[in-house]
């Protein structure tokens, strides 16, 4: 089940030519449904588009599925590469920049929220340096994922407040994830 909340939560991210295209210059404008899933897409209803602009990715459900966590490089947001972000389910409006979870600082990636929903577990490079690590996303006509040795993990809590680092040795410390009855 906590697949399916996944995959259907990344595909509600993910921002796809055609509906970037209806909402152009039109910000208050709704997409509807229909404009998010392929036609011959017959499993899938029901899709409503959370966040619009920027690189937004990995997005994981709070454990009362109230909440979802990501990870989003945006202009608008004040996020020049990858930062973690938490936003509600309901409610949201499209014109407001979601909560800034990290530093701000750094890269960061792979959040998950811990089953207590007051805390989050990511990875980021601020420690290493505050500044955006340059990294190539497309080489040779592929996706790229650069692997930054500065990568370590936290907990933190929902104001932002780092509760406990989780690891502390050189190397690529990262895409870390919650056991679901949150113990490991």
């Amino acid at each position: 089940m906590r697949q399916l909340l996944f995959f259907i939560s990344v595909l509600g991210l993910f921002q796809c030519t055609t509906s970037r295209k209806l909402v152009e210059g039109t910000s208050s404008q709704p997409i509807s449904a229909d404009t998010l899933r392929y036609e011959q897409e017959k499993h899938l209803r029901n899709l409503n588009q959370l966040t619009f602009g920027g690189d937004n990715a990995e997005a994981y459900f709070s454990f009362d599925s109230k909440e979802l966590v990501f990870q989003a490089s945006n202009e608008a947001w004040n996020a020049p590469c990858d930062q973690i972000f938490t936003m509600p389910i309901q409610g949201y409006k499209k014109d407001t920049s979601p909560k800034l979870l990290s530093t701000g600082k750094g890269r960061t990636t792979c959040s998950y929220f811990l089953p207590d929903n007051k805390t989050v577990l990511y990875a980021s490079t601020h420690l290493g340096s505050e500044l955006c690590p340059e990294a190539p996303r497309v080489l040779n006509g592929k996706y790229v994922w650069a692997i930054f040795s500065d990568f370590d993990i936290f907990v933190a809590d929902k104001k932002g407040n780092i509760l406990k680092q989780l690891t502390n040795t050189a190397g690529y410390d990262a895409e870390a994830t919650v056991s679901p009855d949150g113990k490991k």
